[in-house]
């Protein structure tokens, strides 16, 4: 047998009622050769028990806490158990395309990438509407020497069977953590992903920090995936959901990477400031609304449940806050003998 030089790692992104599903794709349309972390947050029961017998099954790693983790502490947990060239971070609620993963593979040995990102399709059905083609992450400095994030997704929106043939392998300078391909060893030189980068724009900082170490990040159209978001399917996803989407979690992130590139708090941070809660809002407020109102609006209630929302999201992360110590996992240090394997692989 071939000895696999990629590890898939895959942690929850906001709802547990896609595992399944996602997972099940990944074996349906990958034949390349791969080793699989599953890193399980405190799933539902029902979740936890097909994880078991699949991982039992398939021989996969399983890593399970009892608490919710944010992105960046569980993509850090599954990269510590790590040992081939690459891996793969995974969002738990992408699905794929057959031959996705070699021609990720297939992009980083050509071109010594250390970043590779698929054409990422967004919703159901499945490749059709483009989320992400590539895209900037940079620095601006303006004439008075104040310094902002310039961000930008291509291609969004447009339909992918349509503008795939068009599309070539390219450099570029974001890729999301939806689905992405990295070189293991360039972590001994940015450590970990941050932490305090908990639920938004660690993929900007991520890339950023790859491309300041003098690390590039590719585009690659040959491989297709899409990431099936929300709203929570089940009773079960709401309390994760709630907490991934917190309006805490959001404002530590944007000040943490403001503050960590020395941002200037411009109209790109303010727009954000005023769409915090949204996601909640648009998934669970308004559809139980036009539910209970046989499809009006009714405003009042929605002002109610939006007021109650706030508070209730409030409770959720300070309790978060508060219990999580008593149980995080601590990393090891990055360079042990993790990365050494990968080392060694990329320089054959």
């Amino acid at each position: 047998m071939i000895e696999p030089i990629v590890t898939l790692v895959v942690v929850p992104r906001e709802r547990f009622s896609c595992t399944q599903e996602s997972l099940e794709s990944i074996y349906e349309n990958t034949d390349f050769p791969f080793k699989l972390i599953y890193v399980d947050g405190n799933s539902p029961a029902k979740v936890r028990r097909y994880l078991e017998a699949k991982s039992q099954e398939k021989n996969f790693k399983l890593i399970r806490t009892n608490y919710y983790l944010s992105p960046n502490h569980a993509r850090n947990i599954g990269l510590s158990h790590v040992d081939t060239k690459y891996l793969v971070f995974l969002d738990n609620d992408v699905v794929f395309s057959p031959g996705w993963l070699k021609a990720l593979v297939n992009c980083a040995e050509e071109t010594g990438a250390t970043v590779v990102g698929p054409l990422m399709c967004e919703k159901k059905p499945i490749h059709e509407r483009v989320h992400f083609a590539g895209g900037e992450s940079h620095i601006v400095v303006d004439v008075k020497g104040r310094r902002h994030l310039r961000e930008k997704m291509y291609k969004q929106g447009h339909n992918a069977t349509q503008l795939r043939p068009q599309l070539k392998r390219t450099q570029t300078e974001l890729s999301e953590f939806h689905c992405t391909l990295v070189r293991t060893e360039i972590f001994e030189r940015i450590g970990y992903l941050d932490e305090a980068m908990l639920n938004t724009k660690e993929h900007l900082d991520f890339c950023m920090n790859v491309a300041q170490v003098g690390g590039t990040v590719y585009f690659e159209p040959e491989s297709l995936v899409t990431y099936v978001p929300g709203p929570p399917l089940e009773l079960t996803d709401l309390h994760f959901y709630m907490l991934r989407w917190s309006d805490a979690w959001t404002l530590g992130s944007l000040q943490r990477i403001r503050e960590k590139w020395d941002l200037s708090e411009d109209g790109y941070f303010q727009t954000k400031y005023k769409k915090l809660g949204v996601r909640r809002i648009a998934t669970i407020i308004k559809p139980f609304v036009r539910f209970v109102s046989f499809g009006n609006e009714n405003k009042p209630l929605k002002r109610f449940l939006k007021k109650l929302d706030r508070k209730l999201n409030q409770y959720l992360t300070d309790r978060y806050t508060k219990t999580l110590p008593q149980h995080q996992l601590e990393l090891p240090p990055i360079k042990n003998q993790m990365l050494s394997s990968a080392k060694e692989l990329s320089q054959v």
